[in-house]
């Protein structure tokens, strides 16, 4: 959960980069809370069968759609290519596939032009509660 939150807090900031268990823990929770988010809009009647919507899954897709695209260039920062690499998904199949590869290849281990590495001073994940 610590990380799903980092990246919220972070919903804008496309600088810097994020490893792999930021990206990924990102996405597992989103995941969660749209399959969640999903039986809420079923149970209250607020999902449009015909095109798949409901009210609350789209307003839980427009509320992470930023820190979504964020972390995802984040992520690319951190195995050194620019963010601009996501217009690759535009591409049928292959596209998907090529950012796929990317998303769980590991980062540069040292710094790169997008900034220090992540890990440095990380010791096993999430920090400690105080």
């Amino acid at each position: 959960m610590y990380w799903y939150l980092k990246v919220l807090k972070n919903y804008v900031g496309f600088e810097g980069r994020a490893r792999r268990k930021e990206y990924w823990m990102f996405t597992l929770f989103s995941l969660i809370a749209t399959i969640l988010i999903a039986v809420i809009d079923v149970i209250f009647g607020t999902l449009d069968a015909e095109s798949g919507w409901g009210l609350f899954g789209t307003l839980y897709g427009l509320a992470v759609f930023l820190p979504g695209l964020a972390v995802s260039v984040r992520r690319l920062h951190d195995i050194d290519k620019s963010g601009w690499w996501l217009l690759i998904m535009f591409v049928p199949l292959v596209g998907i596939l090529v950012l796929l590869v990317f998303a769980v290849r590991e980062g540069t281990n040292s710094n790169n032009r997008f900034g220090p590495d992540p890990k440095i001073g990380e010791e096993g994940g999430a920090p400690a509660l105080a």
